[in-house]
Parts: structure tokens; C-alpha cells; sequence
């Protein structure tokens, strides 16, 4: 399964009386472009709460705050597919770390989970059912001072993995430790503080490759993390309780 992107456009014109099944403990991944028009952007707008939208009015550039935007709206549109509500009525509560939870009226009606992630010009979105469940996606770029970052935030074994490989190697390979571990605070809910506490091992240097993890006291949960092969140049990872069953669904055949 190689993930891939599509529109937000279609996405957003989707029938909400649509209703998408989802068995239990099974992830869907949802990727989306960032590159909706005007209407697109102020439907988007429309849809979210007041705390989206005064953070995003704080972002100096214009594309990124589109890009927030674009990438808030797309998981209403996504979440209203398995609701069967419209989009704008779909409202959200925030942890104390601020991960975002359906409110209790929603909850009631319907057990799903998701996770949201955006980089750049994409977003990538996990949809679970029952289960908690995180995701993350990073475009992988080559000036960031990689041995400083992975020594500061990442367990010795992990920098020295890192550090192992080839210098062409290691920026992919920083990156792919960092979605890994992100998925896993994502979908405990642990901020960016809980870095230490989860250590991941990779069995291979194959996208396909096993991953081991060792999860600290910050989390109450068994966890699995897998890997989610894009193309080249991005990385992303899925954690949650259990992975048997994790698919994209297309926009055409969800």
C-alpha cells in the first residue's frame, strides 16, 4: 500500500449522507493535497471552531495559514463521512496536550477515533473505530542538523542507528524514527515531552520492516507503530492498539 494524495476539492463535495463502515480496531488513512481553491478555503474556514480559526488567524504566512485551513476543514469533511452529519456541525474537544476528541454528544453516537497530520502542502488523516489511534507525516528535509537533533531528543540507541548509516542515508532516516515515535505520542495524547519515554527499533532498513518499541511510564497503553510507505522524499507512520487491518481509502471507493 503506497499512500497517496488526492484533492481536497472532491473530498469536500462528498455526500455527508454518505456513511462509511468501520469494524472495530480497523485504521483508514485518508491523504489529502492541500490545494483548494478560494470557495474551497472559506468552506473550510466555515467549518471550524472558534480555537482553529484564531490559531490559524496567527500564522504570518498566507500559505501556511491556507494550508491549516484547508487541512482542519478536510478532516471535518473526512469525519461527517463516517458521522453522516455535514461537516459544520462537527464539533471538537482538546486534551490538555490539545489533541483533538469528538464531544460527548457525537461520542455517543459513534466510537471512532482519528488523527491528523500535516506537512507542507499534504495531510494525511486516521480514522479508527474504539481504538485511540496517531499518525504522522513529515517531508523529509536535508538541512536540518540532524546528529545535533537526534542526540538532544532521541535515546542513544536511536541516534546511534541514525548516526550508522550513510551520510546520504541519514536525514530519511531521522525522519522516518520521528514519525514513528510522533505516531506513538499522538495517539497516547503525549506531548512532545514524551520524545524519551518511547524508543523505537527498526528490524530492517526495508519501509516493510518490523518495528519493536519500548513505551515508558507516560504510557497507559500497549502500542504498535507501522511504517507507511510514500513516495520518495516523505515519511509516515500509523500507531495504534492494533494494525491487523489499515487500508486508504480512494476517494472514489472508500
Amino acid at each position: 500500500m503506497l499512500v497517496s494524495f488526492h484533492s481536497i476539492e472532491y473530498l469536500i463535495d462528498r455526500n455527508t449522507q454518505e456513511h462509511i463502515h468501520l469494524e472495530p480496531n480497523a485504521v483508514h488513512l485518508w491523504g489529502i493535497e492541500l490545494d483548494g481553491s478560494r470557495d474551497c478555503l472559506e468552506r473550510c474556514r466555515g467549518w471550524l471552531d472558534e480555537v482553529e480559526r484564531h490559531r490559524a488567524a496567527r500564522f504570518i504566512r498566507d500559505d501556511i495559514r491556507q494550508r491549516y485551513l484547508l487541512a482542519h476543514g478536510g478532516l471535518r469533511a473526512v469525519l461527517s463521512l463516517y458521522l453522516g452529519v455535514d461537516p459544520a456541525v462537527i464539533a471538537l474537544n482538546r486534551s490538555a496536550t490539545g489533541k483533538p476528541f469528538l464531544t460527548k454528544e457525537l461520542r455517543d453516537r459513534s466510537a471512532i477515533t482519528f488523527n491528523l497530520s500535516h506537512a507542507h502542502d499534504r495531510a494525511l488523516i486516521a480514522v479508527s473505530n474504539v481504538q485511540d489511534v496517531g499518525v504522522d507525516l513529515e517531508f523529509v528535509r536535508g538541512d536540518i542538523e540532524v546528529a545535533n537533533l537526534s542526540k538532544r531528543f532521541f535515546s542513544p540507541s536511536e541516534h546511534t542507528a541514525i548516526m550508522e548509516v550513510s551520510e546520504e542515508q541519514r536525514a530519511t532516516t531521522f525522519f522516518r524514527h520521528w514519525v514513528a515515535k510522533e505516531a506513538l505520542l499522538k495517539a497516547q495524547g503525549v506531548g512532545l515531552g514524551g520524545l524519551s519515554d518511547c524508543e523505537i527499533v527498526f528490524e530492517g532498513n526495508r519501509i516493510d520492516t518490523a518495528v519493536q518499541t519500548r513505551l515508558g511510564a507516560r504510557f497507559s497503553n500497549t502500542l504498535r507503530v507501522r511504517l507507511l510507505p510514500c513516495e520518495n522524499g516523505w515519511e509516515a507512520a500509523v500507531a495504534a492498539p492494533s494494525l491487523d487491518s489499515v487500508r486508504q481509502c480512494d476517494l472514489d471507493q472508500p
